[in-house]
């Protein structure tokens, strides 16, 4: 008996295990080209939808990612830009806020853009000096959003961690790169309280997920987002 109730107690105690992340347990999601639509959206809050992107080309362009304007009837949604490249002409401005139009007209709930680009940890100050420009173009009621790196909560600058607080409304961290789950993300997670800004965890949809405990109570975290994939 005693050995029962030792290996029930060391089953209690340990920590659990990490589960692929079900996309019906959550209500916000990524929706990027060439992913079908799936019943999960149905009961979506947050949708990001990608728009297009920003290539580094010449000349530097917006390009249309999509066959046709967006149908949102219910959730809050995030019109995402795929930037390669922060060196924009007019012409690149005036596309993006062209499609927001677009957009809003078509009757979408759109509350804010989310640039997707990988800033590297040393240029998050020149990265904010771009977004601050970029958000002052804005409409006044949209929201600006952006994806980040799991580096930046460790190994991030300060000064520039700072300068994106100034500027952005929230952070969507993901732990993934591509279609697979960035090993050791539990380190990079446990220095999340060097991030001062709202921030959500952006999850990949299938991929190893395990929630650590300090992140509840983290009183910058906002939920999270799943990016959905083809099964």
């Amino acid at each position: 008996m005693r050995a029962v109730l030792a290996a029930l107690l060391i089953v209690l105690a340990a920590p659990a295990l990490a589960a692929p992340t079900d996309a019906r347990d959550y209500d916000a999601f990524f929706l990027w080209a060439g992913v079908k639509p799936q019943a999960v959206l149905a009961e979506a809050r947050d949708l990001y939808l990608l728009q297009g992107q920003v290539d580094d080309g010449d000349p530097v362009r917006l390009v249309s990612q999509r066959q046709a304007l967006p149908r949102v009837a219910e959730a809050d949604v995030w019109m995402v830009v795929r930037v390669e490249t922060l060196d924009w002409p007019e012409t690149v401005y005036g596309q993006v806020l062209a499609a927001l139009g677009r957009w809003r007209a078509a009757g979408n709930k759109v509350v804010g853009i989310q640039i997707d680009f990988d800033a590297g940890t040393r240029h998050l100050e020149n990265y904010a000096a771009f977004l601050g420009d970029l958000k002052q173009r804005l409409p006044a009621d949209c929201l600006l959003s952006i994806t980040g790196l799991l580096d930046w909560s460790s190994n991030g600058d300060p000064a520039g961690l700072a300068a994106l607080g100034g500027v952005v409304d929230e952070v969507v961290l993901q732990i993934y790169q591509g279609r697979r789950v960035i090993p050791g993300y539990a380190g990079y997670l446990a220095a999340l309280k060097r991030l001062e800004l709202p921030f959500r965890i952006g999850l990949l949809q299938g991929g190893d997920w395990e929630a650590p405990d300090h992140l509840a109570g983290n009183p910058w975290f906002r939920g999270y987002v799943v990016f959905l994939v083809n099964e």
